[in-house]
């Protein structure tokens, strides 16, 4: 037996709400609708994780949802420009991620978080 997708489900009871976040500013597509669930993914190749925490790292919040992106810098721009509250970071933390925390449009916390390349950590 192969685990071959884990998928948050997030319960709302405006599902269009979605969109500005998980669409506009974190660049997923819509891939399926069907009125009352929609879903958002990636073409990326990716692995299924799941985490358990008894905090977040730093001393935060355990998050509800961890997003890796390409590039955490244009994210945290984006959200700037949205006008959504950062509620941790930007920060970058001694395991090798720079991330931040914000809360989706459903009030679930957000880490979105990139790992440090080689050469971001000797500008350190």
């Amino acid at each position: 037996m192969v685990v071959k997708r884990i998928i948050a489900n997030i319960a709302a009871s405006d599902i269009q709400a979605a969109k500005p976040f998980y669409h506009d500013i974190l660049g997923m597509d819509v891939v399926m609708d069907h009125g009352w669930i929609v879903t958002f993914a990636t073409k990326a190749n990716t692995t299924p994780q799941v985490s358990i925490a008894v905090e977040g790292g730093s001393g935060t919040a355990v998050p509800d949802l961890s997003i890796e992106v390409d590039d955490v810098e244009d994210v945290h721009r984006k959200v700037v420009q949205a006008g959504i509250a950062i509620e941790y970071g930007p920060a970058t933390e001694p395991w090798g991620v720079r991330r931040f925390y914000v809360r989706d449009p459903f009030g679930r916390l957000v880490n979105i978080l990139g790992h440090i390349t080689d050469s971001q950590a000797d500008s350190r």
